[in-house]
């Protein structure tokens, strides 16, 4: 569990979290909260993690994580010649990240991008992890994830990545 000044809690989404009333810009992200993320989580397919208030139930943000791969052809060279050379490696893909809009503009955004970057930099010490990944939905997104130092992939600009490396020295 994760706290930010007394306000913010991130917890693994649970049955009694309130999800009836969230809703976000992209509404493809509000139904997944609502329909689809504890299905996922009991079919260990995605972790979904949610904000709620310290002692609260209603689902203010979220985000999920699970397990993929990095194809070592698709990274740019300057890193990639600085990664082992095996044809995909580990990586973590951040698979949704939104924020409800009755917390707009107070940080909530950035805060579960921390925390999803943290938790995966911590369980890639025991479950190997060479990047973060994240297939934006949007161009707003996508610009999003640049704003904290995620890189394009060269054939999809809304797909992007952190190295682990880079990840490590935000909380070193």
């Amino acid at each position: 569990m994760t706290r930010l000044e007394g306000s913010w809690v991130i917890e693994p989404l649970r049955k009694d979290h309130d999800r009836a009333a969230f809703t976000c810009e992209e509404n493809s992200l509000a139904q997944y909260i609502k329909t689809q993320a504890s299905q996922d989580a009991r079919r260990f397919t995605a972790a979904p993690f949610v904000a709620v208030t310290d002692g609260g139930k209603t689902v203010l943000g979220y985000y999920t994580l699970s397990s993929t791969t990095l194809e070592l052809t698709a990274v740019p060279e300057n890193i990639a010649k600085k990664l082992p050379r095996y044809p995909t490696l580990p990586a973590t893909l951040l698979g949704r990240l939104a924020r409800d809009q009755s917390v707009a503009g107070k940080g909530l955004g950035e805060f579960l991008l921390m925390d999803s970057l943290h938790r995966a930099y911590v369980q890639s010490k025991e479950i190997a992890s060479a990047a973060v990944l994240v297939d934006a939905i949007s161009h707003k997104a996508a610009t999003f994830y640049r704003h904290f130092d995620f890189l394009e992939f060269a054939d999809n600009p809304n797909r992007l990545f952190l190295p682990m490396p880079k990840i490590a020295k935000l909380f070193a």
